[in-house]
């Protein structure tokens, strides 16, 4: 008999080599109709894999991430198979889940598929899936799993073998496909109910460019019908809100080819988005007591070698430039530049916490395939700081920091969030992550204490820290549901090492500060990106490009409108004057159409009375109201940005 542990604590026995399906069907058949996988002592299994030892075990449904994400990786098998079916002689390299749905990486010996192709395949997935064909696991030696992919001529399997030994090899076949894959899978194909093949890529092998190009075909499944129907109507509005169809549309940034991929242009709109952030960014952390400091764009590659960059980034970072014989590298971080900055004079512990801040401009070299818009670049204009703090201070500025990203998130509104707490991996000590294992534990505690008691969202996972510390990943998620990693907070306890910080204590002794690492909006960048979807291009009024527009209905309202705009730029507020011969409607439409936040129509009745009639973008008709009055109105509203 083996004994195993539930969520809430009840422990159960069972025969040897009951599978997790079993014991869900112990407790309820409806539960067990749900169950796609289980997570047996923390690991995700097969709901059908034997267990032959006592376990914990938490039986994972839809509801669950990892529930979805075996399902999912069960759907891109199914893709595989329809695809094998229709088109023989495919190979595959990899199938994995992702954020939403799967895609699988093929060759398909030049053949390029359409829409048409899509259509088929689909289709044939739907055929497939009806027949409930299982998912069987079989542990496989590694001479077996050669041969037999020798005997298939994949070259791709074989590539991935070469990594892997006996005993951790596995095979996993539904139906009239099998496939090299480490699992876990789902029961069997009858659970996929809705399929939508979303689209049609290339990828690199193993996303080296100088690797031959595959065809990545991408897509998502549903348990029901209803909610793939309500992620393509999300879909729909996401291609409305695209943040690079509004940022064309809108004036806010543009790419050229001469300039460089991944190198974006700001427009005058965009700049004054960007110039609108820092004003929030430089505000609120002078009244938090942050020092602005600026540094430049290159260093040299002593500075990365000091800081470890160098043998843990490298790749991240642009070729070195050689200039009298000394290396220099593109800035791809600021960190190192303020640690010197730290070192520059002696300190004592009266002037800590030092926090010194920089929206600081950095490089880094993004494959080309992942280049996407303003989310992936070359060039990131960076909300960087540096706390420099002794260890009984680190609870308040940690603390601090995650509240300076509660207050961001209210005037963006943002309503969902979660703090994704990343660890190390004690296995890679001295290859990914510095080699000091008690200062990890130490550090991974302290963040860890106050996430717990300031009662702050928070999901752990492991073996994603930075190299030099544990770091907070925020995931937010915009007016639509799309998720979006925005900022991150770091401990650094290593580079305070490397670079010989001190300060002098209240004992008059050398003591070495701690490091926090904090960026609560990110980058210009990806946070302007994320900005465009969450509003659909429509700004508040305060980070509005242009605020307001004045829309005489006439010629002979001329001078009056004029006045009025005068008004609006004597009181800082971004306005124009559309003195076209148009009709009315048609000015009105248009600056809908530029989502220009306030409109201010002027005829006969409005100059008569000083008044303007206003109409706010996406709300219609506000009525009339002295054109005093509304400027302002208007200025408290930029003030508050509400």
């Amino acid at each position: 008999m083996i004994r195993i542990t539930l969520p809430d604590g009840a422990v159960k026995e069972y025969e040897n080599g009951t599978t997790s399906l079993q014991v869900a069907k112990s407790i309820s058949e409806g539960l067990a109709r749900k169950v796609l996988a289980a997570k047996v002592n923390g690991q995700v299994w097969d709901a059908t894999r034997p267990i032959y030892h006592d376990a914990t075990l938490k039986l994972l449904t839809w509801d669950d991430n990892d529930g979805k994400s075996t399902f999912w990786h069960s759907s891109a098998h199914l893709l595989a198979e329809a695809v094998e079916a229709l088109y023989p002689g495919v190979k595959f390299w990899v199938g994995p889940p992702v954020e939403k749905g799967f895609y699988y990486d093929m060759d398909l010996g030049g053949r390029v598929l359409n829409d048409e192709d899509l259509k088929k395949i689909e289709a044939k997935m739907n055929e497939l899936a009806k027949q409930q064909n299982k998912y069987e696991r079989k542990e496989i030696s590694k001479a077996d799993a050669v041969k037999y992919f020798t005997e298939k001529n994949d070259e791709y399997k074989l590539d991935l073998l070469q990594g892997l030994n006996d005993g951790e090899i596995t095979f996993y076949t539904q139906g009239q496909f099998t496939d090299l894959c480490r699992g876990p899978h789902i029961p069997d194909t009858g659970f996929i109910k809705a399929i939508k093949l979303t689209n049609v890529a290339g990828a690199y092998w193993k996303g080296d460019e100088k690797n031959r190009m595959l065809t990545r075909v991408y897509g998502v499944s549903f348990p029901n019908q209803k909610e793939l129907d309500e992620y393509l109507a999300m879909l729909e509005e996401a291609k409305k809100r695209d943040h690079r169809k509004l940022g064309k549309e809108l004036g806010i940034f543009t790419f050229d080819d001469e300039v460089g991929p991944g190198l974006p242009l700001w427009l005058p709109n965009g700049a004054v988005v960007i110039e609108e952030l820092e004003k929030l960014a430089k505000q609120t952390e002078e009244k938090a007591g942050y020092k602005r400091v600026i540094t430049p764009h290159i260093a040299k590659d002593s500075l990365y070698l000091t800081s470890g960059h160098l043998p843990y980034y490298e790749d991240s970072m642009f070729p070195a430039m050689e200039l009298e014989g000394t290396k220099y590298y593109l800035k791809a971080m600021n960190c190192p530049h303020h640690h010197k900055i730290f070192a520059a004079e002696p300190r004592s512990y009266k002037e800590l916490p030092l926090r010194l801040a920089e929206y600081g401009t950095c490089y880094r070299y993004e494959q080309s395939g992942e280049l996407f818009g303003l989310m992936r670049v070359r060039c990131l204009h960076m909300n960087d700081a540096h706390i420099y703090c002794t260890k009984e201070q680190f609870y308040d500025e940690f603390r601090a920091v995650n509240e300076m990203y509660l207050k961001y998130f209210k005037i963006f509104g943002i309503d969902k969030y979660v703090m994704r707490f990343s660890v190390h991996n004690p296995a890679k000590l001295g290859q990914k992550y510095v080699n000091q294992p008690e200062l990890w534990k130490e550090t991974e505690e302290l963040v860890r204490d106050v996430l717990v008691k300031t009662k702050t969202p928070f999901v752990e996972v492991q073996d994603e820290a930075a190299f030099y510390g544990p770091k907070i990943d925020v995931q937010i998620w915009s007016a639509i549901g799309r998720e979006f990693t925005l900022a991150t907070n770091q401990v650094d306890f290593a580079q305070s090492r490397s670079f010989k910080l001190e300060f002098t204590n209240k004992d008059n002794h050398p003591e070495i500060p701690l490091i926090i690492h904090r960026a609560p909006l990110g980058t210009h960048e990806r946070f302007i990106g994320f900005l465009l979807e969450h509003y659909a291009g429509r700004f508040p009024l305060w980070l509005a490009p242009l605020q307001v527009k004045v829309l005489p209905i006439s010629d002979k309202f001329l001078g009056y409108a004029q006045s009025v705009l005068e008004k609006l730029k004597k009181a800082d507020i971004r306005a124009e004057l559309d003195d076209r011969s148009e009709k009315i409607g048609k000015k009105i439409r248009d600056t809908e159409v530029a989502k220009v936040p306030y409109m201010l129509v002027i005829g006969e009745k409005e100059m008569a009375d000083n008044k303007v009639s206003v109409r706010r973008q996406g709300k219609g008709d506000e009525g009339s109201i002295d054109a005093d009055a509304l400027v302002a109105r208007l200025k408290e509203e930029i003030s508050e940005r509400s």
